[in-house]
Formats: C-alpha cells, sequence, structure tokens
C-alpha cells in the first residue's frame, strides 16, 4: 500500500510538471482503483457471516460431523475469500483446514469436517480466521477472527458388572417391582380410597377438592444416595503416572455415578474442587442428589470441565460433606492413593451416620493397619489399576 501511494504521489507531481492531461488522467483513475478497492474490501469483510451447525456435547469415541458456513450477507461481491479454521489437536483429523473462495451478494459457502472425539474435555471450535483482498493485488489483505464455539467431550463411561456400596437404609436399598415398605415420609400423588385403607393416609385437602376420598401413595421405599467425593489435588495421587491415575479417577466417577441412576435408578451426588476449564478458574462444585437421566448428564458435563489443580486438602472435602447431607447417604471418595488423614475423615462420616466407601486409583502395597482399621469401620476398599479393573467392580 505504501508504495502504491508512492507511485501515486509521484505521478501527480509529473503531471504537475508537466501539466500533461494524461498524466492526471492516470493518476485520478489510479486513485479512484485504490479508494473504490479499500471501501470494498473493509465493508465487505465486515458483512461476512461465519455459523458452525454440530451437536455441542458427545461421548467419548464418537465422531462429530461440523457443518461450517459463510455467508455473504452484504451486497457487493467478495472476489477472494480465504478461511482457516482453527481445529483443537486432540479432535482433529486429517484434513485440510484452509480454504479459498469466492462469494456472489447472499452467497454461502459449506465447509464440512468431522471430529473425533478421543479425550474428555470442553474445547473451542475455532475462531474462523477470515482474510480477503482486491482483486487487483494492490492492497494489503485484510483479515478478522469470528467467535469460536464450544465442544464439551464427556468422559468415558464403563459398564460395571455390579455395585455394592455399603447403606444404613433400615428399608429396601433398591427399587422393587413389589414393594414391601413404604416410606411415609415421601409422598409421591394420591389415589382413590379402597377398604381396607387406614385413615391415617386419607388426604383431607385433596379429598375435600376432588369430593371423594382420596388417600396419600408413598413411596415404595427409601432409596440409597450416593456423594461422589473426587479427589483432583496433585497431593492425592503418586508423581509418577499421576495424569493417567487422575484421568481413571474421573472415569471411574462417571462410570460409578452412571451405573447408579442409569441400572440403579437410584440418586447420585457429585462433590469435588478443581480447576474448572469452562470458568477458567479454580471451584467447588457440588451437585445434588438426584436420579434423573438429565441429572446424570449434569455430572457427565462437569466431569468433562475439571481438571486437577494444586492445595485441595481431600480430607477436609470429606469432612464438609455432613453439614448438608440427608443422614444415611453413601459417601463414596475416589482417589489415588490412601492416606491416614483420609481413613480418618471417612471414619468421622462413619460415626456421623454416613456409610463411606472408598475408591483407589493409583494403589499402592495394602497396608495391614489400614485394612484392619477399614475393616472395623465396615468401609470397603476398591482398588483399580486400570480401566477393566472397573468392569468387574463390585
Amino acid at each position: 500500500m505504501q508504495r502504491l501511494l508512492l507511485f501515486l504521489f509521484l505521478v501527480f507531481i509529473i503531471a504537475a510538471v508537466l501539466r500533461v492531461d494524461f498524466y492526471f488522467t492516470i493518476a485520478y483513475l489510479f486513485f479512484g482503483v485504490y479508494l473504490l478497492s479499500r471501501l470494498w474490501v473493509s465493508n465487505g469483510l465486515k458483512d461476512v457471516r461465519v455459523e458452525r451447525r454440530y451437536v455441542d456435547r458427545a461421548f467419548h469415541g464418537d465422531t462429530v460431523p461440523v457443518k461450517l458456513s459463510i455467508r455473504n450477507a452484504g451486497r457487493l461481491p467478495i472476489t477472494w475469500l480465504q478461511a482457516r479454521e482453527s481445529i483443537p489437536v486432540a479432535l482433529r483429523l486429517n484434513q485440510p483446514r484452509h480454504h479459498a473462495f469466492g462469494l456472489n451478494p447472499g452467497e454461502s459457502h459449506d465447509i464440512h469436517y468431522t471430529l473425533q472425539c478421543s479425550k474428555r474435555g470442553v474445547y473451542s471450535l475455532g475462531p474462523t480466521r477470515l482474510q480477503t483482498g482486491d482483486a487487483l493485488g494492490l492492497l494489503r489483505p485484510e483479515s478478522r477472527e469470528a467467535a469460536p464455539d464450544r465442544l464439551i467431550v464427556y468422559p468415558r463411561v464403563v459398564a460395571l458388572a455390579g455395585l455394592g456400596l455399603p447403606t444404613r437404609s433400615p428399608l429396601a436399598t433398591l427399587p422393587a417391582p413389589l414393594p414391601l415398605f413404604e416410606d411415609p415420609a415421601r409422598v409421591i400423588g394420591v389415589r382413590e380410597y379402597a377398604p381396607g385403607d387406614s385413615l391415617r393416609r386419607i388426604h383431607w385437602t385433596a379429598s375435600a377438592s376432588a369430593g371423594t376420598l382420596l388417600v396419600k401413595h408413598y413411596q415404595p421405599a427409601i432409596a440409597r444416595e450416593t456423594l461422589i467425593c473426587l479427589d483432583l489435588g496433585y497431593e492425592g495421587y503418586g508423581i509418577r503416572g499421576r495424569f493417567d491415575a487422575i484421568e481413571l479417577a474421573i472415569i471411574a466417577a462417571a462410570s460409578i455415578a452412571n451405573h447408579i441412576v442409569i441400572n440403579q435408578r437410584l440418586p447420585v451426588g457429585l462433590a469435588t474442587e478443581a480447576y474448572d476449564v469452562w470458568a477458567g478458574e479454580r471451584a467447588s462444585l457440588s451437585l445434588p442428589l438426584r436420579a434423573e437421566r438429565g441429572h446424570l448428564m449434569s455430572v457427565l458435563e462437569a466431569l468433562a470441565r475439571v481438571n486437577p489443580t494444586e492445595g485441595v486438602p481431600f480430607a477436609d472435602l470429606l469432612r464438609r460433606q455432613r453439614l448438608h447431607l440427608p443422614w444415611g447417604t453413601t459417601v463414596l471418595a475416589i482417589t489415588g492413593q490412601d492416606r491416614p488423614e483420609l481413613l480418618e475423615a471417612l471414619a468421622q462420616l462413619v460415626r456421623a451416620g454416613f456409610p463411606a466407601a472408598l475408591v483407589l486409583t493409583q494403589p499402592g502395597p495394602a497396608r495391614d493397619d489400614m485394612q484392619r482399621r477399614a475393616a472395623l469401620l465396615h468401609v470397603p476398599i476398591y482398588r483399580i489399576d486400570r480401566e477393566r479393573d472397573l468392569e468387574a467392580l463390585r
């Protein structure tokens, strides 16, 4: 651009000195082309619209097709446009990322590519870098970036053969088609009065509104509620193989939560302190005890967002849980290695009425003193070294 301006300046000087109309015409022509090209390019790039169409949540191992639509919403054609899409390395397949094309007014150009979700996390698709220039190449190309979008990849979920967690429920621990007990503290609806129903079951307010006797319908059994406490502090894992053990702990939390909600149809919650990739800071994540499939997806999403961090005392996290948990809730602690302070925190939970279990993803040799104390507290310890150990977890 500087060379073009210098050229126009010299042409004007020559025209002024020689007073030749032809040189003035050349100078005016080049100046008009320069001004028109500059306005055309700058305004044309502002009118380019970028839209990504894809499923923004995926499971581990899924392939996600992405359609990137680039549309010229202006009234002037774009002679050439180069688009470069930024794709995370962990999701990228061997596909071209540079595309050059022209766009007429109102025309769109679609770019298709596929992502391979081989690792959990929160990923940024984009930004898309757009670059264009004038047809004659007189100006330096102008560029801008379109905003990125997010893709959440859930952690791997391993199918468990079974899971026998401890419970203190005095009634049934799992829902049954023909329950023997009912929980009078949990009313799930009303039904018509039948001979033999106790007068204590009559719902007087609903009966007055309906004009007929209605009795309370109770939940068949007290369902075991499980809180998964996940240790994402570096201190809970040995240096050797630390990141693999942390990823295994996240996979274990996702698999156990999936088994409890899908197979056992029981409530599950999640508590952890970690670096939240979505928020970009360290955060305390706490999800309540629920049994809906939508809640399970919230748990998996939280596990996709977290990364390990420093300075997270896992024993303190466990002690804080008894302040707001319903009595009898089973606390499942997932960490790398067993430690005396960790077992002491679990002992306090057990004495307070919260059954506990421990999952170790970086287990060392079993110590007799820890094993004896865990047995006295009725705290089962699950030791897993690899994902296939989860399949036989009982």
